[in-house]
């Protein structure tokens, strides 16, 4: 049955795939799928399961949608793909930054609306590398999730109290050691609390994802980016930012949190965008050493 559609007007340029891609966990991501100027994802409203299809057509995003949730889904379009964003409001104060924002026009900050679904990816790439932590989620979503309506051919992320009730084998056989584990397991059981913050401040919000055991700074910013919109988020604690920030923007091929914070002070207000640029504009310190192996946590 074919699903709802809607046409939305795009004020300026809209790169798709740049801007939805914090949402997407790796190339292989049972849930999203994305294409230059088309994406489908998968993913669950409080009215049920959707599928959402959109392309860019010109200065149009053509929109359809299946499933329970598909209104829903249909109606938070504008601000999934960030045209809330008011990016009109940077400036850019480094040369590599104005070159960046003058190529990369159509990078926008979504908003998911989804902050269950921006927890669980993020927590499983706490302290682990980005290729081990999206096998992992994959594992999880694949075992976990169910055939998402529509003719996407996606998987819908698990119900919160279906990982909420998960034994610790699950997660075990996914990657997902005992404490990862746990943190997703005790923010799923407080699935209610842990949307909330979509309703509050962004100090009061961030006061509410810290508040949950086992979710730290780092974890906070990167849910706030994806679900919220924050295009203040500032992750720190992660391995490779500090890096790429004072790279970018200093020439220094290494990096602190410290440093990374003094570097994008004059940006507060749109620091994740300073990030978002430098990430989708390729930008790396020179490799100092190999890669370290992957871990087989099921294994074990």
């Amino acid at each position: 049955m074919a699903g709802p559609r809607r046409t939305v007007r795009l004020p300026g340029a809209l790169d798709l795939r740049a801007t939805l891609a914090p949402l997407r966990q790796g190339r292989n991501d049972p849930c999203v799928r994305l294409a230059p100027d088309e994406c489908w994802r998968a993913s669950r409203t409080p009215d049920g399961p959707a599928s959402t299809w959109l392309r860019v057509t010109g200065d149009e995003l053509a929109c359809q949608a299946w499933g329970p949730g598909a209104a829903w889904a249909l109606e938070q379009v504008p601000a999934l793909v960030g045209l809330g964003d008011q990016a009109a409001d940077f400036v850019p104060c480094h040369r590599l930054v104005a070159d960046l924002h003058r190529r990369l026009p159509g990078l926008r900050i979504p908003r998911s609306a989804a902050v269950a679904e921006a927890l669980v990816p993020t927590v499983i790439e706490q302290k682990v590398q980005g290729l081990e932590a999206k096998r992992s989620h994959r594992a999880l979503v694949l075992a976990l999730g169910e055939p998402a309506p529509g003719p996407g051919g996606l998987v819908v992320p698990p119900e919160p109290g279906v990982l909420a009730a998960a034994p610790s084998w699950v997660f075990h056989r996914a990657g997902v050691e005992r404490r990862r584990a746990e943190t997703i397991t005790r923010a799923m059981a407080r699935v209610m609390r842990l949307e909330e913050v979509l309703t509050m401040g962004r100090p009061e919000a961030y006061r509410r994802l810290l508040a949950f055991p086992g979710v730290g700074p780092w974890t906070a910013s990167t849910v706030a980016l994806v679900a919220l919109g924050d295009t203040d988020a500032v992750p720190l604690g992660d391995y490779h930012l500090p890096h790429q920030v004072s790279w970018g923007l200093a020439g220094e091929a290494r990096g602190s949190d410290e440093r990374m914070l003094e570097l994008l002070d004059p940006y507060r207000g749109q620091r994740a965008r300073v990030l978002r640029l430098l990430v989708a504009g390729g930008v790396r310190p020179p490799r100092r050493a190999p890669r370290s192996a992957l871990r087989a946590v099921a294994a074990h």
